[in-house]
């Protein structure tokens, strides 16, 4: 068994954590991060179907990517390596990047149970899959996850969808990510070494100021703040809204700022706002359907606009 100490937080990260008074907290916490894949933690990716990657383009933009399959799809052949039987769609913006070698971060999600494990480390390519080498490895608890139940699995992933790309958000688009429950968000370090995390809460929780400017609040959450300690000290994020009914996923690229005591619906006044660049929306690319939520008892009420 191999445990990663406290002082594998970077400065960004720790920063957030000091003004957010979480120190001992997170040294506490931090002890749960190890380097190698445990048994328990391998049997749970072992039973995933969809996993979701995020990544920086050759640009330097953060993305995060959904991959499917069928339980088996993500296997641990050692307590360093996992072994992920699917790319991204070609459609898809991290497609290329994922063709090379890359720093990932990875988040499995389990929607039935509210169960969730992240993996960070190094990618390449194998064959029609990645090949990828633990650097950190953790679990979140369920907090705000919702249940879903799956209704169709095995589903071939859209091939004759329109792809739509834009520079921000159509009116549709908006309307959308104010319904959702849901997504997921890529960041990276100082170093570069990415990082995938979930964020739910009731629907409206993400606001919608216009076609480039997203906010959500920062609820409570494991103390670590990996993910507004990478925004800290690197800007570039990425957003995937999946739409679990149609099999489909809004990808966002852009820039992310921590928003100290001016969100009153996040854990003291926490939250982020988010500027796009680019949205690229992949229509049913997902190899599975889920039914309608069950929103977490965790999530804080949203106020109305």
């Amino acid at each position: 068994m191999t445990t990663a100490p406290s002082s594998t937080y970077h400065p960004g990260e720790r920063a957030v954590q000091a003004r957010a008074g979480v120190l001992v907290r997170a040294d506490h916490v931090g002890r749960g991060i190890r380097d190698d894949v445990p048994a328990v933690a391998a049997a749970f990716l072992e039973q995933r179907r969809m996993i979701v990657v995020g990544a920086a383009d050759e640009r330097g933009r953060l993305w995060a990517s959904l991959l499917t399959g069928p339980p088996g799809f993500v296997r641990s052949p050692d307590v360093r390596t996992l072994t992920v039987a699917a790319r991204p769609h070609p459609d898809d913006p991290l497609a290329a990047t994922l063709d090379g070698p890359a720093r990932v971060g990875l988040i499995a999600v389990e929607p039935e149970t509210r169960r969730r494990m992240r993996v960070n480390g190094s990618a390449r390519p194998d064959g029609d899959g990645l090949l990828i080498r633990a650097e950190q490895v953790y679990a979140n608890c369920p907090k705000y996850i919702q249940r879903r139940e799956l209704t169709a699995a095995g589903l071939p992933p859209a091939t004759g969808g329109r792809v739509t790309r834009g520079t921000g958000l159509t009116a549709d688009q908006q309307d959308r990510i104010r319904a959702a429950d849901t997504f997921f968000v890529a960041t990276a370090g100082p170093d570069g070494a990415a990082d995938a995390s979930h964020r739910g809460g009731n629907p409206g929780f993400v606001t919608v100021t216009d076609g480039h400017r997203l906010r959500w609040p920062d609820y409570s959450g494991n103390s670590m703040f990996m993910t507004l300690g990478n925004i800290t000290t690197r800007p570039a994020a990425g957003l995937l809204f999946p739409d679990w009914r149609t099999g489909g996923v809004l990808m966002l690229t852009g820039t992310a700022r921590v928003a100290w005591d001016r969100d009153p619906d996040g854990e003291d006044g926490r939250g982020v706002d988010f500027t796009v660049t680019e949205a690229v929306e992949l229509p049913g690319i997902s190899t599975l359907r889920w039914g309608a939520p069950e929103f977490s008892p965790a999530n804080p009420p949203v106020r109305e606009a």
